[in-house]
């Protein structure tokens, strides 16, 4: 007995050490545990097989998960160690098997990372063995011979190996022995063996107690109730024809099919000899809801579906029983084993999915881990995943049918924002069967795209004196990346004009890309700028791109014409004289102006607005030359009066006006026409003829140096494409030879007007008019004689420019009336 307790202990010190160990092979892990263990129970240190600090876990997001769905185990992030989170009963989980393997999976994240980890679960000897029927009635004949077995039902324990049954005893008494036999699956089946023969007239009925006993430490029993009636007469029983019937049957067979005919024979005759077929009084009901049989014919038929993936074998007795009095039974045993067929499709399993995945990502990124299963067996439960082969995706195996999706090429979130991943399992039985599953990954937009704008140069027009903070135009660009990246703000980059910062000029919006005037324009200040605008967007690394904007100032008629000629600088124009003998057509004087605007708001016309006498005077309206309309009368008035509105061309006209007082008086001598009689006469006075000298000297060296002026303004504005031409008049001969040279020039840029006036109030007068501007065919450069020895002490200069371009100088010679 001493020794017989030292073996059991043991054996439990070996179970304890047991408990505990665990081994990795291949990248699985196993533990090994009893079942029935409390909650919270430790399993083992999970983190630290895998490798795996605990400080990363929780990070990592370490998290179990079971095929089976409910979940056993659960890990302590802050320990590593693995919990058991509910109780654990093996015969729920196994059954009968004697191998309880839960599998597990130990998934880790950043980067993603599967174990297969296993728990072997031990059992315990917390199943008693248990008869389905505690009281059983067994009917024999007095004169059943020596020898005779009954058969018993069998105990049922759920436990397995050494905790299963081992044993049967049997109550004592004089006339039954028991007899254990050893089935085909190693069950133990008692039998009831008469040994002594039964006389009813002594004992009518015979109470005996089977005992089930496992092999468990402590053993564990269960006890059936046995009474035997002694019975006279039919004292045969029936025999089947085969003591065991075994049966291969595929799984779906057809309702109806008859799977066995069992053939019982009974020796005896008339009602003694007639059979009755039934299942065993321990058959289970979901047997006998799969199967049917006649009691008379003995056929055993299929009267449900049958499924190998719910039961792979069936056994079950069957009773034969005569119809005599008493009546005696036969049992014969039947063993089904069922074929599987390819009636399961494979099943795909998402296990983990990162999603979204960055569009920069490396090729090999794990994407998501998935596996796949099919209960079927063999070949029927072989699978094959496949994707389509146009994504930039690929399937790589990793443990037993477990994969991971990786990128396969490089990503563009601008040209697929998600993809719709279609996953196809195929399974290798015939005929083959298949499974789909879609998985949509979402691609994270990367900061790689820099806003586009949709010109790379605008052109804008504005018109002068526009109110300040009116826009002047608007930017757009855009950013095919989304978010943050794709969100845009417009800048004015720094540069100068003028001297001048352009954000003193222009302000603009940053989020709409407006762009506003800070201050009116002035056309004849300013004519055009460009500045350039900068879009940049708002991603991490954020990228730019730059457009340019050119503006051009419009013209507006906000300028009146301007008087050149006479002019208060000049003197007091009250005393301009003309000869009494003065002809028709007589020049009297030329009144000058300009415009500062330019095109068509600087076209001036001259018009005679008031005059002492109106039938005396006429303008012309281009040129502003004053002429007399007739010869003069004795009575006119010596002293004359005009007053010359000069008008411009625009839309809403202005005008300036000037008063010129003219001097009628006798004795001034009309120029002689002649220049050989004029020769003739220079003899007559050495003044005159030093005066005529110093004026031709004069007026040869602001030729000079007119033309000179025009050609380096002509060369460096027009870059050779200008055409400058002058023609010049033959020169007429002066009584007086004083001369006077205006020149008009715009520092800014080109020449927009120059007049050469010389001469006196006698000589007739001879014109140069030049056009300079290709914008306005009526700026001139004029070289002018004047009626006027008026000395011009200052000369004004006109604030406008044009641009460059070709030069053309047209001549006007005015001839002598």
């Amino acid at each position: 007995m001493e020794a017989v307790i030292t073996i059991g202990r043991r054996k439990r010190i070996v179970l304890l050490y047991l408990l505990f160990l665990w081994h990795i092979t291949e990248a699985q892990i196993r533990y090994t545990i009893p079942e029935e263990l409390k909650e919270g129970s430790v399993v083992g240190n999970i983190a630290k097989d895998l490798g795996v600090g605990v400080s990363e876990i929780s990070h990592r997001k370490l998290r179990i998960a079971s095929e089976s769905g409910k979940e056993y185990f659960s890990v302590d992030l802050g320990k590593g160690e693995l919990l058991v989170n509910e109780r654990i009963d093996r015969e729920v989980l196994c059954a009968q098997s004697v191998s309880c393997i839960l599998p597990l999976e130990a998934i880790i994240e950043n980067p993603l990372q599967l174990y297969r980890v296993e728990i072997q679960v031990l059992d315990i000897n917390d199943n008693a063995p248990n008869f389905q029927n505690h009281k059983n009635i067994l009917n024999v004949a007095e004169s059943t011979a020596l020898g005779a077995r009954f058969r018993l039902e069998s105990a049922q324990d759920s436990d397995v190996g050494s905790n299963s049954l081992r044993t049967y005893t049997l109550s004592k008494n004089d006339n039954f022995i028991l007899d254990i036999k050893t089935g085909k699956d190693g069950s133990r089946v008692p039998e009831l063996v008469l040994e002594k023969s039964l006389d009813r007239e002594k004992q009518s009925q015979h109470h005996l107690v089977l005992t089930a006993i496992d092999g468990g430490n402590p053993a564990r029993s269960g006890t059936a109730e046995i009474d035997v009636n002694v019975l006279d007469n039919n004292d045969n029983a029936p025999v089947c024809e085969k003591a065991s019937y075994d049966i291969q049957l595929e799984e779906n067979t057809t309702r109806g099919l008859v799977v066995v005919t069992i053939r019982a024979v009974d020796p005896d005759e008339g009602a003694n000899s007639e059979v009755r077929y039934s299942f065993g009084p321990h058959t289970p009901e979901i047997l006998q809801s799969l199967f049917s049989i006649d009691a008379t014919t003995g056929e055993i038929k299929v009267t449900d579906e049958i499924d190998y993936e719910a039961g792979t074998s069936f056994e079950f007795d069957i009773v034969a029983t005569d119809t005599g009095a008493p009546p005696m039974q036969g049992i014969c045993s039947v063993h089904i084993d069922i074929l599987d067929i390819n009636d399961n499709k494979p099943e795909i399993i998402l296990k983990s999915l990162s999603s979204p995945v960055r569009e920069d990502a490396p090729v090999g990124t794990v994407v998501a881990l998935i596996s796949a299963k099919d209960i079927d067996t063999g070949d029927n439960g072989k699978v094959h995943l496949t994707l389509q082969s146009d994504l930039p995706f690929a399937l790589k195996p990793s443990i037993s049918n477990h994969y991971a999706l990786v990128t396969d090429k490089a990503l563009d979130r601008e040209q697929h924002a998600v993809y719709t991943i279609q996953i196809v399992a195929v399974d290798s039985g015939s005929p083959r069967l298949t499974s789909e599953k879609e998985i949509t990954v979402d691609i994270l937009d990367v900061n790689d795209n820099p806003p586009r704008f949709a010109q790379q140069l605008y052109t804008v027009y504005v018109k002068e004196n526009r109110v300040p903070g009116s826009i002047l135009c608007s930017v757009s660009a855009s950013d095919p990346d989304t978010g943050d990246n794709a969100k845009i703000s417009y800048s004015i980059l720094e540069s100068r004009h003028q001297g001048v910062s352009i954000s003193s000029y222009i302000y603009i919006n940053s989020d709409n890309g407006s762009v506003f005037s800070m201050h009116s324009f002035d056309y004849e200040k300013m004519k055009t700028f460009r500045f350039h605008v900068e879009a940049k967007d708002h991603g991490s690394s954020s990228l730019s791109s730059n457009a340019t904007v050119h503006v051009f100032i419009l013209d507006q008629n906000d300028n009146a014409p301007a008087v050149i000629y006479p002019s208060a600088v000049m003197g007091s124009v009250s005393h301009q004289r003309m000869p009494r003998s003065a002809k028709a057509g007589h020049l009297v004087t030329k009144v000058t102006a300009v415009d500062a605007d330019s095109g068509h708001n600087a076209w001036m016309f001259y018009r005679l607005v008031e005059a002492t006498d109106m039938s005396l005077f006429s303008i012309n309206l281009h040129t502003g030359e004053v002429r007399t309309k007739r010869a003069v009368y004795e009575h006119d008035d010596s002293s004359q009066r005009l007053v010359v509105e000069i008008k411009d061309n625009g839309e809403t006209a202005q005008s300036s006006t000037v008063t010129v007082d003219i001097l009628l008086e006798d004795g001034i001598q009309e120029p002689v026409s002649d220049i050989r009689q004029k020769n003739s006469d220079i003899t007559k006075g050495s003044k005159i003829t030093f005066y005529l000298i110093i004026s031709l000297a004069s007026v040869s060296v602001l030729s000079v140096l007119t033309f000179v002026i025009l050609l380096v303004k002509c060369a460096r504005n027009s870059r050779g494409r200008t055409s400058c031409c002058v023609r010049r008049s033959d020169s007429d001969d002066y009584k007086n030879p004083n001369r006077n040279l205006q020149i008009q020039l715009n520092t800014d840029g080109p020449i927009k007007y120059v007049e050469v006036l010389g001469g006196d109030m006698l000589s007739q007068s001879q014109s140069f008019g030049s056009c300079l501007s290709p914008l306005s065919e009526f700026s001139d450069f004029t070289l002018v004689k004047p009626s006027s020895t008026i000395d011009f002490k200052e000369l004004n200069v006109l604030d406008a420019s044009l641009p460059d371009s070709a030069w053309t100088f047209e001549s006007q010679q005015v001839s002598a009336q």
